[in-house]
């Protein structure tokens, strides 16, 4: 059972396989429900970042906050599962702050592009749920296989282009607004929702191998991963083609 997020690979829901007691394990509805309040949560704070930057304060802070925070809080909570009800609600909300304060500076820069942006993810993640639930996608070994060298392939070219910028330089055509750079965008976008196909797997996985019940909490962190890396890939096309 392997799936390319870092917080829902192969080895997550196997060392608990079992363990749970009857009537406390993990199941697919309470899985969703976690995901939700996670992202009541991340709107939240999302929200408070957003009118901060457009009462005329300064968001830099709330950014770095965001980005950092949710960064290690994210690093705590694949490495310790068990605390997953705290730290995957800390993690919404430092989030929130980042995409609050991102999503804002696009919006004042494109006006509309977060609406847009919100709308194209919610879609995908419906469609990506239908096409799952209907078999039309079947999760199979080397689809597995596919998705996660994909994802790594992505993973070592912002790598790349993270220490490229060190230098004043950047990964050709990965930032560019011409057809070359919309169509790079358009492929990360269809592998991230992709990732979204192997998240439900994995969750179905967890609740067939009756995992302890504060794993529903571990799998809508690891689900919510998945659809922030979503939505800011949405955010980065539809201003490359604004900018177009």
């Amino acid at each position: 059972m392997r799936s390319s997020n870092p917080s829902l690979n192969d080895k997550t829901f196997r060392r608990f396989q079992g363990t749970a007691s009857e009537g406390n394990a993990m199941t697919i509805g309470g899985a969703v429900n976690r995901t939700f309040i996670l992202l009541v949560v991340l709107m939240g704070s999302a929200f408070y970042s957003w009118n901060q930057y457009f009462s005329g304060e300064s968001v830099q802070h709330l950014l770095w906050i965001g980005l950092l925070g949710g960064l290690i809080m994210a690093f705590v909570t694949i490495f310790i599962p068990k605390i997953s009800p705290i730290t995957a609600p800390v993690y919404a909300l430092l989030k929130g702050l980042a995409i609050g304060s991102l999503s804002a500076i696009y919006e004042s820069l494109y006006s509309g592009i977060t609406l847009q942006a919100a709308l194209l993810t919610i879609s995908t993640l419906l469609a990506m749920l239908l096409l799952y639930k209907t078999g039309t996608i079947k999760v199979t070994k080397n689809f597995r296989i596919g998705v996660i060298s994909a994802t790594m392939g992505i993973f070592f070219v912002y790598l790349i282009n993270i220490i490229l910028r060190f230098f004043g330089m950047n990964v050709p055509f990965l930032h560019d607004t011409g057809t070359v750079g919309i169509i790079i965008s358009l492929v990360i976008i269809t592998v991230a929702a992709l990732n979204l196909v192997l998240d439900f797997d994995f969750i179905e996985a967890g609740a067939r191998q009756q995992v302890p019940k504060y794993m529903e909490w571990y799998a809508g962190f690891g689900l919510l991963v998945t659809l922030v890396w979503l939505y800011l890939e949405m955010l980065r096309l539809l201003a490359k083609i604004r900018r177009n």
